[in-house]
């Protein structure tokens, strides 16, 4: 899944300007002006570089339309590192340096029209640095995130309790949160983390679905967060009803509410399909069962979903090779007790969108969506028709998804188009 984008602040009185720069989540970098009068007599574009010809640079700002920035004979041109908080440690470039894909900050005269933006200086973060730092944020993500359901919040004391689980196993996991701690909530409409917007931790609430990036404790049960990033989502269990390729939408009929839900899907959405197997042991954990009571079909005395297709191996997809590992599971292997549901899936091959078919038994998070609007899915899993039988109204496996996949953690940016 793709790199996503926050804002870099920082001071410097030497330029008297202010600036924001992309780069991963919770490194601030920017410039801010000592002088408002000098900001408002200054355009101050910042955005991604889509073209350049000559001195002529062709930028997609973060807000508004495309800009062309003339860069002046003379013009200062800098680059700094993600992550700077000032220009100390700024490098003087060549016009030739800058390409396509680099975050800049321009300031000069912007044309009447506001078309254009005669540039007296260029402050550039390099699209090779931003991509180092976020692999790194990534890896950090993977090795040091956590995330699931909120059971309670309490804004007084910074603490959430979270239920997490461990390849279908709930334990409640406490996270502590600091002034220090970068808070983000997305929007209800989108499942980007361009969108999300910089949040509190009164907002968050019960159900919602929150992912955290710091240490545990000895014994893990206790996460002291350096992020959090949460939102209120959708669950959504139940039977597909149809398929609308023209759109890009499956209509769900969900087993909580009894009635259909259209669900769209985008080139966000993260989709797997389980193997049987795997969906079995998955079932049993729900059930309070050891995972060999039943490991042939559904547990005993489970209510049928009636029309609900048999799961069988993912349609004769299989398991992703060497799918094993800390948290995998491949080639028979069971899920391990220690491993994170998101990282399981992260081993998976991604479902398509043209192997849906009617009668499939899915669960998704989905966007919380505004009135009248689609819902679009952040994660879906598809071949969970023994999980359903197991908590026939998805309440219970509700919390074996997150929003996030580790596969692109929240932390993650990637340069504007």
């Amino acid at each position: 899944m793709n790199l996503k984008k926050t804002l870099f602040r920082g001071l410097s009185a030497a330029f008297g300007i202010a600036i924001a720069l992309l780069a991963p989540a919770t490194h601030a970098m920017a410039l801010q002006s000592t002088s408002a009068t000098a900001q408002a007599a200054v355009a101050k574009p910042v955005g991604t570089i889509k073209a350049i010809s000559g001195a002529t640079i062709t930028l997609t700002p973060d807000s508004g339309p495309e800009v062309t920035v003339a860069v002046q004979d003379g013009a200062r041109l800098l680059q700094v590192a993600p992550g700077e908080k000032d220009l100390k440690n700024a490098n003087t470039i060549k016009l030739t340096d800058l390409q396509v894909g680099d975050r800049i900050l321009v300031r000069g005269k912007m044309s009447d029209d506001g078309k254009q933006v005669l540039a007296s200086s260029v402050i550039a973060v390099k699209k090779s640095d931003i991509a180092e730092r976020q692999k790194n944020e990534l890896l950090d993500w993977q090795k040091r995130g956590t995330g699931g359901l909120v059971k309670s919040a309490d804004p007084a004391t910074g603490t959430i309790v979270v239920t997490t689980n461990a390849a279908g196993a709930s334990k409640s996991l406490t996270v502590h949160a600091s002034k220090d701690t970068t808070i983000r909530r997305y929007s209800p409409d989108s499942i980007k983390f361009d969108d999300a917007t910089s949040g509190t931790l009164d907002q968050i609430k019960a159900g919602d679905q929150l992912r955290a990036r710091g240490d545990r404790n000895a014994d893990g049960t206790e996460f002291t967060a350096q992020e959090i990033v949460s939102g209120s989502f959708r669950n959504i269990a139940g039977l597909v009803q149809s398929v609308d390729t023209t759109k890009n939408t499956i209509t769900v009929m969900d087993l909580a509410t009894k009635k259909p839900v259209a669900v769209r899907i985008t080139n966000d959405s993260q989709m797997h399909k389980l193997p049987a197997q795997m969906a079995q042991m998955l079932a049993m954990r729900l059930k309070g069962l050891a995972p060999d009571a039943s490991a042939a079909g559904r547990p005993a005395g489970a209510p049928s979903l009636g029309e609900a297709r048999p799961t069988g191996n993912g349609g004769g997809q299989r398991p992703a090779a060497g799918a094993g590992g800390p948290g995998g599971f491949g080639g028979g292997q069971r899920p391990s007790g220690a491993g994170d549901m998101n990282q399981i899936l992260n081993r998976m091959p991604p479902m398509a969108f043209s192997d849906f078919q009617k009668g499939d038994a899915v669960m998704i998070v989905t966007t919380e969506g505004s009135a009248n609007s689609d819902v679009t899915a952040v994660n879906l899993l598809s071949g969970v028709e023994a999980i359903l039988t197991a908590s026939p109204n998805g309440s219970g496996a509700a919390s074996l998804l997150t929003p996030w996949s580790l596969g692109a953690s929240p932390g993650d940016a990637s340069p504007a188009p």
